[in-house]
């Protein structure tokens, strides 16, 4: 995909020009880290194709804050950048990605020209906040078997295989639970047909 073929349709045309003048596109291979915690932010992502997990580490353990899929950017990354801080979460990309990378020396100047741009962080932030509200909820209300099998239906959905290349230990860091806890829920829900293992590989039932 070039630049010329790139289109912004959820910002302003005029805001989408000068983005797309101003940014560079990158092809990332899945698995590759684009921030580390502590480093200082130098390009604001713009997801056009593919899927990006945001996490925390806690006590050398991931904690899986969101995705972020096409036409999404990171509300993190954004503040981080805009108060000129380290920042606090990883991104790493969960499949082959194409990201628009807006440099942060441009920031300034696109929000003074286009403040209409804060809408679409705003819209980020109201979107993290309401996925946080329901974690709590899942977090108080669920049961161990259903956070999992609904955190690995959601993961399905976002990358559009029914089966996944995860393992245990990869469901519980994003969990914020033990190994050992989820591969005792996996073993339940297969059981019960609602997802197969086999080789490190799950598929999920409908």
């Amino acid at each position: 995909m070039s630049m010329d073929k790139i289109t912004l349709p959820f910002l302003d045309p005029k805001l989408s020009d000068k983005i797309l003048k101003e940014s560079k596109l990158e092809e990332v291979s899945k698995g590759t880290i684009l921030l580390r915690e502590h480093q200082y932010v130098k390009v604001i992502p713009i997801v056009i194709d593919g899927l990006v997990k945001v996490y925390s580490k806690y006590n050398d353990k991931e904690l899986l804050l969101y995705y972020l899929e096409s036409a999404h950017s990171c509300v993190m990354t954004f503040y981080a950048a805009l108060k000129n801080t380290p920042s606090r979460v990883y991104a790493m990309t969960e499949e082959d990605s194409k990201i628009l990378l807006i440099p942060v020396q441009h920031l300034s100047g696109l929000l003074k020209d286009h403040p209409d741009l804060n809408n679409l962080f705003f819209d980020q932030f109201n979107l993290r906040y309401m996925e946080l509200l329901d974690t709590v909820g899942h977090l108080l209300v669920d049961k161990m078997d259903k956070r999992v099998y609904d955190h690995l239906s959601k993961k399905s959905k976002l990358t559009g295989c029914i089966e996944l290349t995860i393992s245990h230990v990869q469901v519980a860091n994003e969990l914020g639970t033990a190994r050992e806890v989820v591969s005792r829920v996996m073993k339940k829900l297969e059981n019960e047909g609602k997802i197969e293992q086999k080789a490190g590989k799950i598929r999920i039932n409908a």
